[in-house]
């Protein structure tokens, strides 16, 4: 849970320090820029799920080699990817920016956000492999380490650039991308310390072609399955421009807050991930049971508390968040949207995590592509009426639709013992 929360801490600091400028065009660039950059990073993804899972299952049989050898593959393919993406990064922003459709201002401002930050991206999938490889390796400490300085140097950054200096979403793109070529690098050192003991590095552990397309394969549900999620985002956030510039910042303070939630929740989620992996690869039905069960009944405490939290402070955090007054005022208009989410996303979250240990990806992107197309739309499309106030309800509807197809095959799954089937 430390490790995830963490994560939001990036756009929380971004998010505070631009929403205390004296105009609103500067927090809906990155808004915009930032979004934009989830849907193209988290693409990928599944380097940092599909990682996890089998690393966990490889653990779960002891299997040094393929520990290491997982851990060399993943990252040679990161690397190689971020490496396509910076070089074709001029028409994927243009076209992001096309398909969000925000103000001739913004558009330009988040522009120049994104051509500063696509310099992350071999620094950014290396370190959702590093991450995804520690977590199924049962070293939740590592990415704790790692997010913490990310987090640390971006706040100083931050300060510097845009407060000091006056760069403004120039210097926050700037900021972020030092912190996460310096998070990777951490992230390689602990990587070392913790490989197989007696596990060298050799020309076998690189593989062949084959090797290759196979982890492809694997992941390519968790592709499909992010992608969706992210086009749901990238939509929302588009939707949220339309309708001005002062509701597209207020939706990027109240988002912010759904990545606190998910980054909190998902710390259970990602425990499953590698408890559950590491239950499939022993073949261990009652680790399996008693970690499902664990997972549970903690993720329900985790979301209590977040409700809690946001039903007696949410106005007060927003104020953290912003100091301009219509930004501000307008987000306290949809703030009860922000009290439903938890209780509503947390069901989601901990079947990712077990689904993902389990590498059942293929039920994930099934069950997303339901219910996005088959729910989130149809939603969205019926209470265009309402507003922004239609935009959210879609979105909680999306996360209980969700949730509940995958608590269906959850259930079909353990009674037919579908689990260990490999």
């Amino acid at each position: 849970m430390l490790t995830n929360l963490t994560v939001p801490l990036l756009g929380l600091v971004d998010t505070a320090v631009l929403g205390h400028l004296d105009r609103p065009e500067y927090l809906g660039a990155v808004a915009v820029g930032a979004n934009l950059f989830t849907l193209l990073y988290w693409t990928f993804g599944f380097m940092r799920m599909g990682t996890t899972g089998l690393a966990a299952q490889a653990f779960g049989r002891r299997d040094h080699f393929g520990q290491t050898a997982l851990l060399v593959r993943s990252l040679a393919l990161a690397v190689a990817i971020g490496l396509v993406l910076i070089a074709v990064h001029q028409p994927l922003i243009r076209l992001g920016l096309v398909l969000m459709n925000p103000g001739p201002e913004i558009t330009a401002l988040a522009a120049e956000y994104a051509a500063i930050r696509i310099w992350s991206a071999p620094a950014v999938l290396c370190q959702y492999t590093l991450v995804g490889w520690l977590i199924g390796t049962q070293c939740p400490r590592g990415p704790m380490l790692m997010l913490i300085v990310a987090n640390g140097l971006n706040i100083v950054l931050d300060i510097v650039f845009v407060t000091v200096l006056g760069w403004n979403s120039r210097g926050v793109a700037m900021a972020t991308v030092m912190a996460e070529y310096a998070a990777t690098t951490l992230g390689f050192w602990l990587v070392l310390q913790r490989l197989p003991a007696g596990q060298r590095f050799s020309r076998a552990l690189l593989g062949r072609l084959a090797d290759y397309t196979a982890i492809l394969r694997v992941n390519r549900y968790l592709l499909v399955r992010t992608v969706t999620l992210l086009l749901v985002l990238a939509f929302f956030t588009a939707q949220g421009a339309r309708q001005g510039e002062v509701t597209l910042a207020a939706n990027a303070v109240l988002i912010t807050f759904l990545l606190v939630i998910s980054n909190g929740l998902d710390g259970f989620a990602n425990a499953a991930e590698a408890l559950v992996g590491e239950a499939v690869g022993r073949g261990s039905r009652r680790q399996f049971r008693v970690v499902c069960r664990a997972a549970l009944r903690w993720s329900l405490w985790g979301a209590l508390l977040f409700t809690l939290a946001f039903v007696l402070g949410g106005r007060q955090l927003i104020s953290l968040l912003t100091s301009i007054d219509e930004v501000r005022l307008r987000a306290w208009q949809f703030l009860p949207w922000l009290w439903l989410l938890p209780l509503t996303t947390v069901w989601g979250f901990l079947l990712d995590g077990i689904f993902i240990g389990a590498t059942r990806t293929r039920d994930m992107q099934n069950t997303m592509l339901l219910a996005a197309f088959g729910v989130f739309l149809p939603v969205w499309w019926l209470t265009t009426g309402w507003g922004n106030h239609g935009l959210w309800f879609a979105l909680i509807t999306l996360m209980v639709a969700r949730a509940l197809g995958m608590g269906w095959l959850f259930f079909r799954h353990t009674r037919n013992g579908i689990w260990f089937r490999l």
